[in-house]
């Protein structure tokens, strides 16, 4: 719950200021989202992101094995997992 809370407010701070997101931090929100399972339009909102920009990391995290496709659900694979691991430590070694 508190990195969930952490993560809110830096996007909220990060959207106060403007500043534009990355591809790793894109993909790190994509894969977060998708972690309990979720729906295309649960990620184009709550990573905010419109359609076809989802489509398009949503693709490319599929065919690098990071995300799984059931149906119209997505969700994050154990690659995936590693991925937000090692995104989380460098995050933590960058403040």
């Amino acid at each position: 719950m508190s990195q969930l809370v952490i993560k809110e407010s830096r996007r909220e701070e990060r959207f106060k200021n403007k500043e534009r997101r990355g591809k790793f931090e894109i993909i790190a929100d994509v894969l977060s989202v998708a972690r309990e399972g979720a729906k295309k339009t649960q990620i184009v909102y709550k990573a905010n992101l419109n359609f076809k920009i989802v489509s398009e990391y949503l693709s490319f995290l599929e065919v690098k094995g990071f995300i799984g496709n059931t149906s119209r659900d997505y969700t994050t694979t154990e690659k995936g997992e590693k991925f937000l691991r090692i995104y989380k430590e460098m995050e933590e070694l960058l403040a």
